[in-house]
């Protein structure tokens, strides 16, 4: 009779043991991803378990039309592969596993499932790794950041005896990408270097720079002022005020006037020819005289006080 007891006693423990053993003879059969069915899946989710266990429940048939379930398979079978290459005293601790709808709707049903794909995370039941909490329901994984495998690797590395050794990919086309950039910069660069060494187009950006800021750049951009006014106009009214478009106005106002002088200075008293020279000395002060009236109207327009008119 004690011998009779003491079989019966032992009896749970072989069952478990060969439940154990069957679930890491599948994780080596499927790569280290277990394909479940209705009575895998209670095997592996047993109250009697001393393992863990990841689980991912998806319709991957083409009948079923899930999307999600194609894009985050892939991922899956990537970490549990991974997983799988961790020595055996870790890797058969933690099992991966995979349950298809059409190969078990009952659980399903069961689990109150009416999408796809979920995870799972099953704690240990039972031994030194059950939860203090002594909570013992399944967690769900939150997709909040995506299929990638990275944020599914580091979620599950929470629940697994030791982090999961994921490492992303090399992303090869993007280093091409980069690489061919830099080559076309180079190569860009080594075309245009002589403008740029070239001393006469630093003299034309630190000319137009001048010219923009004393035009009212800066102060517009301190006091955020809009382009234009709200009718239409581009002039503010009063001198405290200025809209951006006026800052092009005026800088191509004070460019005009630089230049007409600058004609008159350095090209006009070079020329070979008498009417040549005459006709530019001509030209060159009327626009000089026709410009300035143009920004003496503009002063008054900016205030209707201003004094001061030529021609306009």
């Amino acid at each position: 009779m004690r011998l009779l007891v003491s079989l019966l006693a032992l009896l749970p423990l072989c069952l478990a043991n060969s439940e154990y053993q069957q679930l890491k003879n599948l994780a080596a059969a499927g790569n280290g991803l277990i394909k479940l069915d209705a009575t895998s899946f209670d095997i592996l989710t047993s109250p009697k378990r001393t393992w863990s266990a990841s689980i991912q429940l998806t319709a991957l048939d083409k009948r079923r039309k899930c999307n999600p379930c194609q894009q985050f398979d892939p991922s899956w079978n990537t970490v549990a592969k991974v997983w799988s290459k961790v020595s055996a005293e870790h890797r058969d601790n933690h099992f991966f596993a995979s349950l298809d709808f059409d190969d078990g709707p009952t659980v399903f049903q069961k689990l109150g499932l009416a999408s796809a794909p979920v995870v799972f995370v099953y704690p240990p039941a039972e031994g030194p790794r059950k939860p203090a909490n002594g909570k013992l329901s399944p967690s769900k994984y939150d997709f909040s950041n995506g299929f990638e495998p990275g944020p599914l690797a580091e979620h599950l590395s929470k629940h697994t005896p030791i982090p999961i050794p994921y490492q992303e990919p090399i992303d090869w086309a993007r280093w091409a990408t980069f690489a061919i950039g830099i080559l076309g910069f180079a190569i860009t660069l080594r075309m245009i270097s002589p403008v740029f060494l070239n001393r006469w187009s630093w003299a034309l950006g630190t000319v137009l720079v001048s010219l923009v800021m004393t035009s009212g750049y800066m102060f517009t951009q301190i006091r955020s002022s809009p382009y234009s006014g709200a009718d239409g106009n581009w002039i503010a009214a009063g001198y405290q005020n200025q809209f951006g478009q006026e800052v092009h106005v005026v800088a191509f106002i004070y460019g005009l006037l630089a230049l007409s002088f600058l004609m008159l200075i350095m090209i006009v008293p070079y020329q070979s020819s008498p009417q040549r020279q005459r006709l530019q000395v001509y030209l060159w002060t009327g626009v000089i005289m026709i410009i300035y009236s143009v920004l003496l109207s503009l002063f008054r327009v900016k205030n209707r006080g201003y004094p001061f008119k030529l021609f306009l």
